[in-house]
């Protein structure tokens, strides 16, 4: 059983608690294969993790947490990427309005961490002491940075793709809005998560659904918008989800229980 999360704006979807509590329901392993974080937005987060030479998220944290097993959340997000603002300062290397890119953690299987630098921008203190940046690729342009995902970052999610593919279940998590983290992934189904609201579709139609909005023109992309590929879709289920307090959010078992039929309609449909 192959589970895919996705989420249908950029953020504040509420995939991550979907998931840690789809987790919980089921007792299967949860991946975040891409992930990041801002330096201002996600602070308190940034600084336990570089204050023990670490890079990661607290989604990625939480779903390790939640899963079965003790799990580094490295070993499920093998690419994080941290962000910090930049207020008029127009587009960053990545093409991306008011925000630059910092640093890229890339975990190989089986291998240490890896790490990538904006040559272009100051790299806080607080990383800079924190992780071993001494021995990372700096890069100062587009192409470079292309050519080293392609050397680097996608080799990492390939390895991923193979070992979650090898597991008897697994349930994956996309990060922003982007409809599926892997490309070569087929999940039996997935859930589409939004404010107040849960789609439910068949995981063989949304994956050829995504190959078929890769191939229009919306954007020229790699990576299919959530938005794009549903608009090809009718969802198998529709379930509304109820708003839940910060407690409630924090506690998996009262998300497996208020996420119930939700999550009761995603198992169906596989």
């Amino acid at each position: 059983m192959k589970l895919l999360v996705a989420g249908s704006s950029e953020v504040d979807a509420g995939k991550t608690t979907f998931t840690a509590g789809l987790v919980e329901r089921t007792g299967v392993r949860g991946f975040k294969p891409r992930a990041g974080n801002g330096f201002w937005y996600d602070h308190d987060d940034y600084r336990r993790a570089v204050e023990t030479g670490r890079l990661y998220g607290k989604d990625a944290k939480k779903l390790a947490a939640a899963s079965p097993g003790e799990v580094r959340p490295e070993a499920i997000n093998p690419v994080h990427r941290l962000w910090m603002p930049v207020p008029g300062g127009g587009k960053g290397l990545l093409g991306r309005e008011e925000r630059a890119f910092l640093v890229d953690r890339i975990t190989p299987p089986a291998g240490e961490d890896r790490y990538v630098v904006n040559g272009t921008v100051n790299v806080p203190e607080e990383a800079e002491r924190g992780l071993p940046l001494d021995e990372a690729t700096v890069v100062e342009a587009l192409p470079e940075l292309n050519d080293l995902m392609a050397r680097s970052h996608g080799p990492a999610l390939d390895a991923l793709g193979e070992r979650i593919e090898s597991r008897e279940a697994a349930i994956v998590e996309s990060y922003s809005d982007i409809a599926r983290p892997l490309s070569a992934f087929v999940p039996d189904a997935v859930a589409v998560v939004e404010p107040r609201r849960c789609r439910v579709y068949d995981g063989e139609r949304y994956a050829k659904a995504c190959d078929v909005a890769s191939g229009s023109a919306h954007e020229g992309r790699l990576e299919e918008r959530v938005g794009h590929v549903t608009d090809l879709l009718d969802p198998a289920a529709s379930v509304t989800l109820p708003a839940l307090a910060g407690e409630e959010r924090a506690d998996l078992g009262a998300v497996a229980s208020a996420y119930g039929e939700a999550y009761e309609a995603l198992l169906s449909t596989v």
